[in-house]
């Protein structure tokens, strides 16, 4: 069944500049068109879309994504995209250990503080040093 791109954005959850721009960057492939110029989309462009726009949520690169094509396209993709995951979970493990150690240093900063009307504060203090 063909549909037009607001369609496949209805049914995708990816908006139409998005969809558009992905196009442009060749993540997706760009739909045939239409006798009168617009592009026409078939149920493997729901697909492909959600695919992008959840690994998007889960953090995954564009550049991660189309690796993943890729691999797929192949036949190669269980391992090499495992791979791929298990580097992204430890990039997201730092990510998180790097705001952790942030929080605490901002709750301890925070805490040099007794607030009120005082004319030097220790919390811009510390963050100009």
């Amino acid at each position: 069944m063909a549909f037009t791109i607001g369609v496949l954005a209805e049914r995708s959850g990816v908006k139409i500049e998005t969809i558009r721009y992905y196009e442009r960057i060749d993540l997706i492939p760009r739909p045939p068109r239409s006798a009168g110029g617009r592009r026409v989309y078939g149920d493997e462009a729901v697909k492909r879309l959600r695919f992008v726009r959840r690994s998007r949520e889960l953090g995954f690169s564009l550049d991660d994504i189309r690796a993943m094509f890729g691999l797929a396209a192949r036949g190669r993709s269980c391992g090499e995209v495992r791979s791929l995951t298990l580097a992204h979970a430890a990039r997201i493990r730092e990510k998180i250990d790097d705001l952790r150690r942030m929080e605490e240093l901002l709750t301890d900063t925070a805490a040099l503080c007794e607030g009120g009307r005082a004319p030097a504060c220790p919390i811009l203090d510390v963050l100009g040093r």
